[in-house]
Parts: C-alpha cells; structure tokens; sequence
C-alpha cells in the first residue's frame, strides 16, 4: 500500500509505503505517527500514488495545466533512456573513462560501510511495523547482530528516553 501524506507543520507532501508506526516528513524532518495523519490518497500503485502527489502540488502553486500535459510516473520512466546522450557517451565526451567509471563504482559497492550495532537496532524499530523485542532481536541477527548486545541497547536507549514501550513492543521517540 502507498499513502499520500501531509505534514502538519511544514505542509509538505509525500508517498508512504506501507503501515510504518511513524514517517518523518522529508522537508522539516518532523516526526509523525503515521495513524495520525491525514491520507489523501491510498493505493496498491505507487506510480499512481506519486502522480496523486504531483497533481496536488499543482494545485497548490497553480499549476494545474501544466500536470495535464505532462505523462504519468510508470510512462516517463520508460521515455528517460530515450532522451540525451548516454552514459557512456557522456563520461567520453568529458574525459573522462567508462571503464574506469565502472570499476570505481564495482569497488565503491564492494566496500559499502557497514552499519553499527546500535544503527541496527534504531533501523529495526524504524523498519519492522510492530517492533517486540524478538522481532528486533531477529531483524538484528540477521544483520549480525548478537542478541545479548539488542537487549542492552534497548534497556539503555529506554532510560535514555529515545525509545518508548517494553515486552509488548517499542517505538522511537
């Protein structure tokens, strides 16, 4: 399911995936629980949810037409690789080598910083859709993540007020 959601402090609109607990607003980076928002739009179709997004920031700016002339989300991506040079003739046009291009990006993706322990566990109750302590103990053990470590920094991020909930479930401050 995709959502289109508002922020009740900034105005800005967003697509939503899922039922997540909470979403932060992308623009001012508040916080909301996502029961409590107003949806404008639900959809199995993300395309449709993001054209729903697009018409109503029209709307909003005045716009109106100038949505209607434009294709919907699932066309314009398949039109992109039409349009311009490609990649490759782009990086040789400015010197620059292809193959090395690709080899540094093979490396980069190779090499990708892992995340810490405790960025685990946050990701988890950011993540999971009802977050218990076994399914964050699970969703972190298959990041590597031993379970004793999970359940010290549950304990130490609830006294630290970052976190709020217990043995029926948690969710992020």
């Amino acid at each position: 399911m995709y959502a289109v959601v508002g922020c009740s402090d900034c105005g800005a609109l967003w697509v939503v995936q899922g039922r997540p607990e909470t979403t932060s607003c992308p623009r001012c980076g508040s916080r909301h629980r996502f029961g409590a928002l107003e949806k404008f739009v639900t959809t199995d179709d993300e395309d449709h949810a993001r054209d729903v997004r697009a018409t109503m920031l029209a709307d909003e700016r005045g716009g109106d037409e100038a949505v209607e002339q434009l294709k919907p989300y699932a066309e314009m991506e398949s039109d992109i690789d039409e349009v311009g040079p490609s990649d490759e003739e782009y990086l040789t046009a400015s010197g620059v080598d292809p193959a090395a291009v690709e080899q540094a990006g093979e490396r980069t993706t190779k090499q990708r910083r892992s995340r810490s322990q405790r960025e685990v566990v946050l990701d988890a109750l950011d993540d999971l859709e009802n977050p218990d302590e076994a399914g964050i103990v699970e969703y972190a053990a298959e990041r590597g993540v031993p379970a004793d470590y999970v359940r010290t920094a549950l304990e130490k991020l609830l006294r630290r007020g970052e976190i709020a909930g217990g043995s029926d479930g948690y969710r992020l401050l």
